[in-house]
């Protein structure tokens, strides 16, 4: 299986998602540029954490517009894993690929810290690793992490069991539900805030998402077969 990591100007955790992917779990891994226009021959689409384009006008605002975003568009249509972290998970808000916004934390400061974070769907393709109501122990990076989405919305992903990952203690950010992470209705795309590429092995103080990782490869890895 070969992975994409989409590189837009302001990304900064594209070396955390190449490192776990393809150093950690040895599956194949290459950066594409966002200005590229094909996703010929890679299998999911990974898009890190980061400030794309500046935050300019909304997280991942412009992103949603970059030359490449057809095509992941057409890899999640086609049900290839694609995964946002971070900036990531904004960026597939903005492109319609998962529902719901991403606004400022509550507090409006940047939070940078480990938390725990609690399953809450471990019936997904990129949960199936972990167990039903396991805390694990992410790090947070974010300004903008607030989850929101309306009551119909909210009521749907409810209904769907699309809400994977929310908040296990504090609502760091003010989520609605305390929400962190969440799939689209299909459940091939994954849109989270926490860092699981930055909990791969226990050096970083956590290998809690390592298992987010492995799950990918276990349940996608014969999607050209």
């Amino acid at each position: 299986m070969k992975f994409a990591v989409i590189v837009f100007p302001g990304s900064n955790c594209d070396l955390d998602l190449y490192w776990a992917v393809k150093e950690v779990l040895g599956a194949e891994c290459e950066y594409v540029r966002s200005d590229e226009t094909s996703l010929a021959g890679f299998d999911g689409v990974l898009l890190p954490g980061g400030f794309s384009y500046g935050d300019y006008l909304r997280c991942g605002a412009i992103a949603r517009f970059a030359a490449i975003m057809p095509e992941v568009i057409r890899l999640a249509n086609e049900g290839r894993p694609v995964f946002g972290t971070c900036n990531g998970f904004q960026i597939l808000t903005e492109a319609g690929l998962l529902p719901g916004a991403l606004r400022k934390n509550a507090s409006l400061k940047f939070i940078s810290q480990v938390t725990p974070i609690k399953v809450v769907n471990a019936k997904t393709r990129f949960t199936s690793e972990y167990e039903q109501g396991e805390v694990l122990q992410l790090p947070v990076a974010h300004g903008e992490g607030n989850y929101y989405c309306d009551d119909k919305t909210l009521a749907r992903l409810k209904a769907n069991d699309q809400i994977v990952f929310t908040y296990a203690e504090e609502n760091i950010n003010g989520s609605v539900e305390k929400i962190a992470g969440i799939t689209n209705e299909a459940g091939n795309v994954l849109g989270m805030m926490p860092h699981p590429e930055r909990a791969v092995e226990e050096l970083l103080g956590s290998a809690d998402g390592k298992r987010f990782f492995t799950s990918i490869l276990k349940n996608f890895g014969k999607v050209n077969a």
